[in-house]
């Protein structure tokens, strides 16, 4: 039974995929198999929603072609994952539009030796992203249900670069730090001191930054040789809450 169940699932992931495809193509060629399909989808995701705006990092656009979005949905959302929106991934939590992944990644500019952190792993797909462009990556889930989740995928899609973990992401991961990067993927009221602390020099730390449920703005903290702190506003974005216990000390109890 099991194996039939893979295989309508997976029949029914190709028929998605190949539909995707016909909606947001000028024609509709006969059908491919799934991981063609996928393939195109991601194309076309790179040039109308990433080279249309200003993403214009070769690296980071040749990571978002190659990592599998649709492998980090649920399979009902497997038809939208190439679509220019956020996604349900269960507990609250969100797969962030494909521009707000490569924007963030750009931003943090991972160089091929770097280590970096992430905070807030939630589905693992911008980890991968991360994996892609940087030597390592540590990511920090305080759901444990999906941590575990990202944990297995990202293993059985072969990223061996990514540590993840079940945790308060506030704190970071000073075990391992420091970090020439840090990618934090859901909003604080004010940039958490641990993160600072855990920023290498010459390092980039690109956050969320706001109340919870309105607006917030994304933020860019560079730290200079001499340990002194750079920051700017990029642009208003809208991201699920950092939760935990020190992320509710900051927005008073709330």
């Amino acid at each position: 039974m099991s194996n039939n169940r893979s295989s309508r699932r997976g029949a029914r992931l190709r028929r998605w995929l190949v539909g995707l495809f016909c909606v947001h193509a000028a024609a509709c060629a006969p059908a491919t198999p799934a991981a063609d399909a996928a393939t195109l989808a991601r194309e076309q995701m790179v040039q109308r929603q990433l080279l249309a705006r200003d993403i214009d990092d070769p690296r980071v656009l040749e990571a978002m072609r190659k990592v599998p979005r649709h492998r980090f949905v649920p399979d009902e959302h497997a038809a939208h994952a190439y679509l220019d929106q956020p996604l349900p991934i269960g507990h609250d939590q969100t797969i962030s539009q494909p521009y707000i992944v490569a924007l963030m990644t750009q931003l943090a500019r991972p160089a091929p030796g770097d280590r970096v952190l992430e905070v807030g792993t939630g589905s693992g797909y911008q980890a991968a992203v991360l994996a892609e462009l940087a030597a390592e990556v540590f990511s920090v889930e305080i759901v444990t249900p999906l941590a575990t989740r990202a944990a297995l995928l990202l293993r059985k899609l072969g990223y061996s670069n990514v540590a993840v973990r079940s945790g308060d992401g506030y704190a970071g991961w000073p075990e391992h730090a420091p970090f020439d990067a840090i990618v934090v993927t859901a909003a604080p009221e004010r940039i958490p001191a641990p993160l600072l602390e855990q920023l290498a020099p010459g390092g980039r730390l690109v956050i969320p930054v706001g109340p919870m449920h309105s607006t917030q703005q994304l933020r860019v903290v560079e730290k200079d040789a001499q340990g002194r702190l750079h920051e700017r506003s990029v642009s208003p974005v809208r991201f699920v809450p950092l939760t935990g216990e020190a992320a509710d000390r900051d927005r008073g109890g709330e």
